[in-house]
């Protein structure tokens, strides 16, 4: 395993640990950028040797009532200048919630339309628990200047679902809970569901008993379901947060077309002209 190119997108603790410790993966170790979106004070205390803590705040728009719609391209330029970005470099991203942020990352790589990433499988928690090997300095990289452009075929707005609402080849994927997708919870002015969305929350797709790696089997699952492979497929939640983890998922099962709506259930639930299902 020397070439970038060829890490796999699920990349296990064991083989990060053989990429940071071997002689033969120097070059390799040199074009990655390992991004941890860990709470910073688990960072400041423990965290994967070279990884540089990110804040999830600085991937979203932040702003009222979907705040976790993209942000402005220049944050995001911002954001990988600081990471001395060059559109070179393979990353390498985790988090400590089973895979929420470090899914919405890589969804934000595809945005960008770089596509040399892998998911450290079980985040922290399975880095720490199986005993790998870890430090508690803090890490930087030299700034760039990087200048970005949005591929929005992985994005689908409020419009674009409207457009396909009862088009067969897309599939919503709503990664709420289910109290959230009855309509029980309200976490928006409406309550309940995009119509024709099928719930399969997020945490449903990760094994504690495997130290929170994504959990095996979910072919099966999804599918009877109605999430199918043939299928282009539209995640969403309350704010593009737990859909990051199912996007994530569904990329690394295999899904070809794979969008994730930003605006989500915050957005969708607060416009007055969006019909919803309970």
């Amino acid at each position: 395993m020397t070439d970038n190119n060829k890490l796999p997108l699920v990349l296990e603790p064991d083989a990060l640990e053989s990429i940071l410790a071997s002689d033969d993966s120097a070059s390799l170790r040199e074009r990655l950028i390992i991004i941890d979106l860990c709470n910073p004070q688990l960072y400041r205390q423990v965290h994967v040797p070279g990884a540089i803590n990110v804040q999830p705040h600085l991937m979203v728009a932040g702003t009222q009532p979907a705040r976790g719609k993209l942000p402005p391209i220049s944050q995001l330029e911002s954001l990988f200048s600081e990471l001395g970005f060059t559109g070179e470099e393979h990353f390498i991203v985790y988090d400590d919630e089973g895979g929420g942020w470090a899914g919405r990352f890589i969804w934000t790589l595809d945005v960008i339309g770089h596509k040399k990433y892998s998911y450290l499988n079980g985040g922290i928690h399975a880095w720490l628990k199986e005993g790998h090997p870890r430090e508690s300095r803090a890490n930087e990289r030299t700034p760039s200047a990087c200048s970005l452009t949005i591929d929005d075929s992985v994005i689908a707005s409020s419009d674009f679902i409207l457009e396909t609402l009862d088009n067969p080849e897309f599939t919503i994927w709503d990664a709420r809970s289910p109290e959230e997708f009855s309509g029980e919870k309200v976490m928006a002015q409406k309550a309940g569901h995009i119509p024709g969305a099928i719930n399969f929350e997020w945490i449903r797709a990760m094994d504690p008993q495997k130290n929170y790696r994504i959990k095996e089997g979910l072919i099966s699952e999804l599918d009877a379901l109605g999430i199918r492979k043939d299928q282009e497929i539209i995640t969403h939640c309350q704010a593009h947060h737990r859909s990051g983890f199912t996007y994530l998922v569904a990329k690394a099962l295999g899904f070809k077309r794979v969008r994730a709506y930003d605006g989500s259930w915050s957005e969708w639930g607060n416009l007055p002209h969006t019909p919803v299902a309970q």
